[in-house]
């Protein structure tokens, strides 16, 4: 019996580390391959596989072009400003909504919840039509206010995230801060919201990506090339008559360092608060 316990083990054993090995070639070699071809001159790309090693790693031509005909720097600086504008106001209005949702009993408040839940099964591409018709008619099509107000709307997830960091604090908080003659905005502004840094944190972080990747919105409503995202900028690169894909990769070499060097920044506090969310107390 323990030895058909035994084998039995070892099978899911080798099959465990056969899928993360698998799993991890399938995660790493696009990488690889973008690294690689970041590197090469256009007679390498041309003329060598998407494996084969570059002549020189030292050859940094290709992401100075991609740096300056993508216009880069405006990317960024337009991705920066969209970022703080939105990560503000989502983390405010997905806070200050759980609170209420939380700490405040009211006719329809589980109607609400549900409506949250539903909102979050519906495909976003399925209401684009009628977003892009009221964005047009309202005058916000190529204004980056304009995208940003799309991008404001409210995300589901960060409002779980916040309630079930809501669920962890203890209502005596409230009622001893209001018996002390606090407001109920006080009591968020003062006394609760100082407490949600880990939820803060998970919702910039997983809010932040999003916005940072969004590719679609913003080829739809910000046509103009002064108005580009870094997540557009790379399109500069594509043509009816081919990709060119050096370029393409050195500028997404480019753009995956501010999102590294954040996360190696916050790391530890990036854990903690997807660890914290995850115990309910």
């Amino acid at each position: 019996m323990k030895m058909k316990r035994s084998i039995g083990g070892m099978i899911f054993d080798v099959f465990k580390y056969v899928s993360l090995i698998l799993a991890s070639i399938v995660a790493l070699v696009p990488v690889c391959v973008c690294i690689l071809t970041a590197f090469k001159t256009n007679e390498e790309w041309e003329t060598t596989s998407v494996l084969d090693l570059p002549a020189s790693f030292a050859y940094f031509e290709n992401f100075k072009i991609a740096f300056e005909q993508a216009n880069m720097l405006r990317c960024f600086a337009n991705t920066a400003m969209v970022l703080l504008v939105v990560l503000t106001v989502s983390v405010f209005t997905g806070s200050m909504l759980a609170y209420a949702l939380n700490r405040f009993k009211f006719p329809g408040r589980g109607l609400v919840e549900s409506l949250f839940l539903f909102a979050s099964l519906l495909p976003g591409i399925a209401m684009q039509v009628t977003i892009y018709q009221i964005m047009y008619n309202l005058g916000l099509i190529n204004h980056l206010y304009g995208y940003m107000i799309v991008l404001m709307g409210t995300d589901i997830i960060s409002i779980y995230i916040f309630l079930q960091f809501f669920e962890n604090l203890p209502v005596s908080l409230d009622e001893s801060a209001i018996i002390d003659g606090c407001t109920y905005f006080g009591v968020f502004f003062r006394i609760l919201f100082p407490l949600l840094k880990p939820a803060i944190m998970t919702s910039l972080v997983l809010k932040g990506v999003s916005v940072y990747n969004e590719y679609y919105a913003s080829n739809l409503y910000l046509q103009q090339p002064q108005l580009k995202t870094i997540s557009t900028a790379l399109y500069t690169f594509t043509g009816p008559y081919g990709n060119q894909y050096n370029y393409i990769c050195a500028g997404v070499l480019i753009t995956i360092i501010p999102i590294l060097v954040f996360f190696l920044v916050f790391q530890k506090q990036v854990y903690s608060g997807m660890a914290s969310g995850a115990v309910k107390g």
